[in-house]
């Protein structure tokens, strides 16, 4: 598939979202909601759970899987009170040291007059940045859209890893397209520019592992869960400070 095909797959209707991903991979999940600020943002599904009896605290962007979904979850675009709740499960998994778990599934943050109001721009920025301070294991799964601040937002992880099909971008081609050419029918020129797949992601050493899909079979999340749990059970060995230096470093180094 071109950039562009992977695109078209990355926004697929029935692709696995967030809550599916979740349900697949962690037991026990509990959820936990709002901001304690402002309100509940549903495009962000957030709380605690274990993996293989590890606890960990898992935060997913969520689109919904049929309209009335979607409507509800607001098409898993984040408001600043999602990316504030999402701060508060990590500053709590920090304390209690669970390692912190983040699927990214966005074509980007909400642009809404009322979230530029609440500061949507502020809240990403220090999503990112208690993100990377955090003295415990993160690792964020990019699983279908990883659009633009918003997806970075709950990024600034430990790894990436990346599922085949999946993009991750600073802005979506069609904006691109716009911005460059004047001309949103260059989508696909555009999306060859961008190195928003898999493979160019993990060449450019954005992300650090290409995820088979396997159809997104039952064996695909048996063998993610396994993955993820070996992942947190190794880097729950190496010294806070030293794991939250090493994570600055890997941006740093962009």
């Amino acid at each position: 598939m071109n950039a562009y095909e992977i695109v078209l797959k990355s926004r697929e209707k029935g692709r696995p979202t967030a809550l599916k991903y979740i349900g697949s991979i962690v037991e026990n999940f509990i959820e936990l909601h709002g901001d304690r600020r402002f309100a509940d943002d549903k495009a962000i599904v957030a709380g605690i759970g274990t993996i293989s009896g590890m606890p960990v605290t898992v935060i997913g962007i969520e689109k919904g899987s049929d309209t009335h979904d979607k409507i509800a979850h607001n098409f898993g675009c984040a408001h600043p009170e999602g990316y504030r709740k999402a701060v508060r499960l990590m500053k709590e998994a920090e304390k209690f040291h669970r390692p912190v778990l983040c699927f990214v599934d966005t074509s980007g943050a909400y642009c809404g007059i009322g979230a530029e109001e609440r500061g949507q721009s502020e809240a990403i920025a220090m999503s990112i940045l208690d993100m990377i301070r955090l003295i415990t294991p993160t690792l964020t799964v990019i699983i279908g859209e990883g659009g633009c601040g918003g997806a970075l937002g709950l990024s600034a992880a430990d790894e990436v890893w990346i599922t085949e099909t999946s993009t991750y971008s600073v802005i979506s081609p069609e904006g691109c397209a716009s911005i460059l050419w004047k001309d949103s029918s260059k989508v696909a020129e555009a999306s060859e520019c961008l190195k928003l797949t898999a493979n160019d992601l993990l060449s450019l050493g954005a992300a650090e592992r290409v995820l088979a899909e396997d159809g997104f079979s039952d064996s695909f999340f048996a063998g993610l869960k396994g993955e993820i749990y070996e992942f947190f059970k190794e880097k729950m060995k190496i010294p806070p400070e030293q794991l939250a230096e090493e994570r600055y470093r890997r941006f740093r180094k962009f």
